[in-house]
């Protein structure tokens, strides 16, 4: 579906590395700010599950627009403009004291997230060729992983020390990563650089790269067309709605029931990322190894059951620290879950129609959650803490459940579609291999991924499984 067919560019997958670690960092820094000083000062569970609304739901109605922009404007544009007002809103941000203005900027600056995600994202199946996307997938992986490894901890420690404006003046300054970023990074996609392709008529057996972005057809990929990832969404999407109602409840559960400071705040949300950074590697070699799609969605499932799993031991431990252990096994999981996903969808799913469907995913995730933040913030004031965590892990459980006959039949149909297939010998009409990407611009490289997120960032720091 469109790799590079060239070597692949690892200065530009290092480069896309570093840029989301730095923001990735600084978003769940100021996250996590937000969410202590709230709770510091004595706010409800309904008030801290509407700032995370507000951080949410331009992620998920936007998608639609956000995803054609990241499929036809210049990449580079996109994230030089978009990271300048992120930082802009940042610092604004770092200064407001009304929460009304808090929460108005907070959305904002999650309406910058909706363009920058599946920038990013689309551009990194550009970079690498095929074998080598599981671990471009994996350091991209890394890197949300360790920003948001060190962005509860260093909450946990400044808002103690400085109060809350800091951790968000930080977070104004990593924005500037990501202009870095798109100024530094040679592959572009988007704008005039369409996806390699051939097209009808008389040019037909002329790579895309020579014809002018006006004269090609629009893609004609739809996502409902593709029953096994309507699957992996579906199910994606229904874990997260039964969960998402831990990242309201967490903060009350350490801090209250069980009677932890802000620093052992910090240290358990980061045991669950530093799993996700373990678990991106262990089953980014798996994923290099399971050439059929199927087997990856049902081993997929069996991760993100994994990590409800482990959600509904938590609510077992009588101390903070013990919920370490718990929820590093949990984050395992996480971190396997989203190597598969990125790897489906970027196989999947043709180049100049990736932008749209990582933006469908993180809308499908972003809307599911809003449904969790809002049950977590109303369920915070008839229920315990303690409770919640339980009935999060067993509403997810339950999920896996329902959709588990759906999946097998998804990847019964999908072996029986392929078994029909005629082979690309047998075909007079396939089409001629891509051309090489790097040659679609002088200069540009080769035409141009977690869901990362429930908080403004990349990735989960909480015990959601995401993208």
């Amino acid at each position: 579906m469109s790799f590079t067919s060239g070597r692949s560019r690892w200065s530009d997958i290092w480069l896309v590395t570093a840029a989301r670690g730095i923001s990735t960092c600084g978003d769940f820094l100021a996250a996590s700010a937000l969410a202590l000083a709230l709770q510091s000062a004595g706010a409800s569970g309904l008030a801290v599950s509407g700032l995370m609304l507000a951080a949410t739901v331009p992620l998920a109605v936007l998608a639609p627009l956000t995803g054609r922009l990241a499929d036809r404007v210049d990449s580079r544009l996109l994230l030089v403009l978009t990271g300048l007002g992120q930082a802009a809103i940042c610092l604004a941000l770092a200064y407001a004291g009304q929460p009304a203005l808090i929460i108005a900027l907070v959305a904002a600056l999650a309406a910058g997230l909706a363009i920058t995600q599946p920038v990013l994202s689309a551009l990194v199946p550009t970079m690498v060729r095929a074998d080598d996307l599981p671990r471009a997938s994996a350091l991209n992986q890394t890197a949300g992983t360790l920003g948001a490894l060190a962005g509860p901890a260093l909450a946990g420690l400044l808002v103690g020390g400085f109060g809350a404006r800091l951790p968000l003046l930080l977070d104004a300054g990593s924005y500037l990563a990501l202009v870095a970023a798109g100024l530094l990074i040679r592959t572009r996609r988007g704008g005039r650089r369409p996806a390699p392709a051939t097209v009808p008529g008389p040019a037909r057996d002329l790579p895309a790269r020579d014809l002018p972005a006006r004269d090609l057809p629009a893609p004609a990929w739809r996502l409902r067309r593709d029953p096994l990832l309507v699957a992996m969404i579906t199910t994606l999407a229904g874990v997260i709605g039964a969960v998402g109602a831990i990242n309201v409840v967490e903060v009350f559960f350490i801090r209250e029931t069980l009677g932890s400071s802000t620093t052992m705040y910090g240290l358990v949300t980061g045991s669950w990322t530093l799993g996700i950074l373990i678990g991106s590697w262990v089953f980014a070699r798996l994923a290099r190894r399971l050439v059929d799609d199927g087997r990856m969605l049902v081993g997929y499932l069996a991760l993100l059951g994994g990590c409800c799993l482990m959600i509904l031991l938590s609510a077992a431990v009588p101390a903070a620290l013990l919920l370490v252990p718990v929820w590093l096994l949990g984050g395992v999981g996480n971190g396997g879950a989203n190597v598969f996903d990125n790897v489906l969808l970027a196989r999947r799913v043709p180049e100049a129609a990736r932008g749209r469907a990582y933006a469908a995913l993180g809308a499908s995730v972003q809307g599911a959650a809003m449904v969790g933040y809002l049950l977590g913030g109303l369920l915070l004031a008839v229920a315990a803490p303690r409770v919640l965590v339980a009935a999060c892990g067993v509403a997810g459980l339950l999920v896996i459940m329902l959709v588990a006959l759906p999946v097998t039949r998804a990847v019964r149909a999908e072996r029986a579609a392929a078994a029909t297939r005629p082979t690309p010998a047998a075909d007079p009409a396939a089409s001629v291999p891509a051309a090489d990407p790097a040659a679609s611009a002088p200069g540009a490289g080769p035409a141009v991924t977690g869901a990362e997120a429930a908080r403004p960032g990349a990735e989960l720091a909480t015990p959601t499984p995401s993208h």
